[in-house]
């Protein structure tokens, strides 16, 4: 499958990445740590520099890559990572949800998760009913609904801290390499597009998922089915004592009789 190695592969592309790494900003600060996992071609070009997590490195199948590796099967060891950056990447792959799990294997407890996809129900899912866009970035891959990758997390056990939405745009008309006297700019007017994200919000043509790994108590709870029913006991004096005496009251009361 087509794979988009540089931002520029992407209609609106330049805009695309400012705008993401904009949206990514304020959650830099809020995450600490020691290594930050840029998984994809693209993850690895956006600007992580705010981020408080000391070491970032990229994985992906390319020669620029920190790691080259195919991200369904990560040459990391288990909770050796603090966050992961996913931007992109699930759209053009195999298995998506296996990817999830690789993530999620290389991941601390409490670790985050940043997902950035494009969304079916937006303005850019337009390309996907043109036969002219269809084989082209990004309408070639699969577009998931934002509420099935949060429910893919969260059977891995993941609570979704944030679900955001930007580009409300189509993205469509604009192919190849930015150059300074073209600028990369939507053609429709910004009215329009702020007309959208205030009645329409969640059709942003891409959201952002952040989500992170909740910790397993220390201490197991036990299933209340599987706790036993007190063994109840009669007490001594419960039960037959009033018939156990009438047999020698009535013999008693047979020899007085006979007196």
């Amino acid at each position: 499958m087509l794979k988009p190695l540089i931002w520029q592969d992407l209609p609106f592309g330049e805009l695309l990445q400012a705008e993401i790494e904009a949206k990514l900003a304020p959650w830099w600060p809020r995450i600490f740590g020691y290594h930050l996992l840029k998984a994809g071609a693209l993850s690895s070009q956006l600007n992580s520099l705010h981020c408080s997590i000391a070491r970032h490195f990229s994985v992906y199948d390319g020669v620029d890559a920190s790691i080259q590796a195919d991200p369904h099967h990560l040459p990391v060891q288990q909770s050796a990572i603090d966050a992961v950056l996913s931007c992109f990447l699930l759209e053009f792959e195999s298995d998506p949800y296996q990817i999830l799990r690789e993530f999620d294997r290389v991941l601390i407890s409490s670790g985050y998760i940043f997902i950035v996809g494009f969304n079916p129900i937006s303005p850019a899912f337009i390309g996907k009913i043109l036969p002219k866009y269809q084989t082209q970035l990004p309408w070639n891959g699969q577009f998931f609904m934002p509420s099935r990758v949060k429910d893919w997390l969260g059977l891995l056990g993941y609570k979704v801290l944030a679900d955001e939405r930007l580009m409300y745009h189509s993205l469509l008309g604009h192919r190849g390499v930015n150059t300074p006297n073209q600028p990369s700019k939507p053609q429709q007017a910004p009215l329009w597009q702020k007309s959208i994200a205030n009645w329409l919000p969640s059709t942003g043509s891409v959201y952002l998922i952040v989500a992170r790994k909740m910790t397993t108590p220390l201490t197991p709870i036990k299933d209340k089915s599987k706790v036993k029913a007190p063994n109840w006991s009669t007490a001594p004096s419960a039960g037959r004592t009033g018939l156990t005496h009438t047999p020698s009251i009535e013999t008693q009361t047979l020899n007085n009789s006979k007196s």
